[in-house]
């Protein structure tokens, strides 16, 4: 039983790993593009949901498990492929369905607890928060760097001017021009013009 524990608490593992990241996605998308403040109360549904969710998914895995033993059962020739079971692999595919069911069964407890939901919505909380973090540590660093501390600063520097000749210099030409150009009306004004 120790080796079907120990796959089990790995399958979880795994699974909350995936539960945080998709939630910690859903808690930016929410508190920045949507401008919304962060409230963990309206969080903590959508982490149940995607807890069991993935339970869903390891109650698949497990019926797919099943299916191939029951289908590999008495055969006793070479297989085809890699997913071509036979007899001899029954015991694995055994031991697979148990794990399976065993991670789609914790999964579905800890969707139910809600300590457990809590401390996943604090996690992705606090990895999305890193995200953001991140991002800005590494525009101020790119914003507010001086050319004697950048290493790269002469190396680059051509491409910089190139990219402002091209791309930035255009840009706001296009832009002043819009600027400056009387707005034509519309068909519609033209029309009903005496």
């Amino acid at each position: 039983m120790g080796k079907t524990a120990d796959a089990i608490a790995e399958g979880v593992s795994i699974a909350s790993a995936a539960a945080r990241l998709a939630l910690r996605n859903r808690i930016l998308v929410e508190t920045i593009a949507n401008d919304e403040p962060f409230d963990l109360t309206r969080f903590a549904p959508y982490a149940g949901e995607i807890l069991i969710s993935l339970a869903d998914e390891q109650d698949q895995a497990a019926e797919l498990a099943r299916r191939q033993r029951k289908k590999a059962w008495g055969k006793f020739t070479d297989p085809d492929g890699t997913h071509d079971y036979r007899d001899r692999d029954t015991r694995n595919l055994r031991k697979r369905h148990r794990q399976y069911v065993g991670v789609a069964k914790e999964l579905r407890r800890m969707a139910e607890d809600p300590h457990v939901v809590r401390v996943l919505v604090e996690q992705s909380r606090d990895a999305a928060w890193g995200d953001v973090e991140a991002n800005l540590q590494r525009r101020l660093t790119v914003e507010g760097m001086r050319p004697d501390l950048d290493p790269d600063y002469e190396r680059m520097r051509a491409a910089r001017m190139q990219s402002i000749r091209v791309v930035d210099l255009p840009r706001l030409s296009a832009h002043r021009r819009r600027a400056t150009e009387p707005e034509e009306p519309d068909a519609d004004s033209r029309r009903s013009a005496p």
